[in-house]
């Protein structure tokens, strides 16, 4: 997979634009190596390169981690995920020395 680096319209795919950061080529369309060069070196209408290589994709890569967690909150063992933990809430307190409010967390 390539990864584009600079602004441009491929004229062989009915001026398709791509943007900084897009993959190249689009999904569904085939390139030739020859393409690849062309756009990758300096022998292309704006003679700089215009993609990069940015190693391979696998299809078969998940894109999210897996969750080891139940549709009602409760992890493999049964119990619940959810945190028993109090709420902290701010206290606000005045300074002595120059009259401000401080904040702070109470447990």
């Amino acid at each position: 997979m390539y990864r584009v680096v600079k602004f441009f319209t491929d004229l062989q795919d009915g001026d398709h634009p791509y943007h900084v950061g897009e993959a190249f080529p689009r999904d569904g369309v085939e390139v030739t190596e020859e393409r690849i060069k062309e756009l990758s070196g300096r022998e292309n209408r704006q003679g700089v390169p215009l993609i990069e290589y940015a190693g391979e994709q696998d299809s078969e890569q998940e894109t999210e981690s897996p969750v080891d967690e139940c549709e009602n909150g409760a992890d493999e063992s049964g119990d619940s995920t959810e945190s028993t933990e109090p709420e902290k809430k701010p206290v606000e307190k005045k300074s002595s020395k120059n009259g401000r409010k401080k904040v702070s967390e109470k447990e």
